[in-house]
């Protein structure tokens, strides 16, 4: 076994994720293939195989929780970037439809290449800005849940990623050490767009010392037309 894929089998176990051969081995040719593409274009600043393994994969798959995904058909990773945390909850829950947006055309050919390379069939990349997205109809409140990491705090993101929820549907924003700021600045913004209050789930990742959490928020009520407000250019 490769050094990649030893390191994701012992830290998953540490962070109480069982995960499949099958897994490892999709995982291993994400790995192999963001490390080649990133040579060519920026994807991401971390590529040791520690750093692909807890910062990325094991990191994407805190957002996973049974008894959200066991019922939904549909995610959206809202500025996916290099497939996070998208790509590791598609591996997670082979039954949901991944949709992978991100606003730059050449991520989303590496995020087609890689999707195809790991044998993903439950997965559709697109190139659109989330604030474009909400607005047509094939993407406004469709989806079970919304996902995003690293995007924008929480004001910000909340006006990218809830009109994209349906009604009854469930926002997951993966934040750093100042989830709880974020979470309180996000509060209004929650409300005007037609989502209740934003709870916190800290979270840790093996051989870190950092704080982290997912911050959800459920849709309650359809988010008004006039949002996502369109940029002036």
């Amino acid at each position: 076994m490769a050094a990649f894929e030893e390191i994701l089998t012992q830290r998953a176990a540490e962070a109480g994720l069982l995960l499949t051969d099958a897994q490892i081995a999709q995982f291993a040719v994400y790995h192999e293939m963001l490390i080649d593409w990133n040579t060519r274009m920026n994807l991401t600043a971390l590529t040791s195989p520690e750093d692909v393994a807890v910062k990325h994969i094991i990191d994407s798959l805190t957002a996973y929780d049974a008894a959200l995904f066991d019922g939904a058909k549909t995610l959206i990773d809202v500025g996916t970037g290099a497939g996070l945390p998208g790509i590791p909850l598609a591996v997670a829950a082979p039954h949901i439809c991944v949709t992978l947006m991100d606003a730059l055309q050449k991520r989303v050919r590496f995020l087609t290449e890689v999707t195809r390379a790991m044998g993903l069939t439950n997965t559709a990349c697109i190139h659109a800005r989330a604030e474009e997205a909400a607005r047509q109809p094939a993407h406004r409140e469709h989806y079970d849940i919304a996902v995003s990491r690293a995007v924008a705090r929480m004001p910000v993101l909340l006006s990218y990623t809830l009109p994209l929820v349906r009604v009854g549907g469930t926002l997951l924003a993966l934040k750093g050490r100042a989830y709880a700021e974020e979470a309180a600045e996000g509060a209004a913004a929650a409300r005007t767009l037609g989502g209740g209050a934003i709870t916190a789930r800290p979270v840790r990742l093996p051989g870190l010392d950092d704080v982290r959490a997912i911050l959800s928020v459920r849709k309650e009520r359809p988010t008004p037309k006039g949002y996502p407000r369109r940029q002036v250019k």
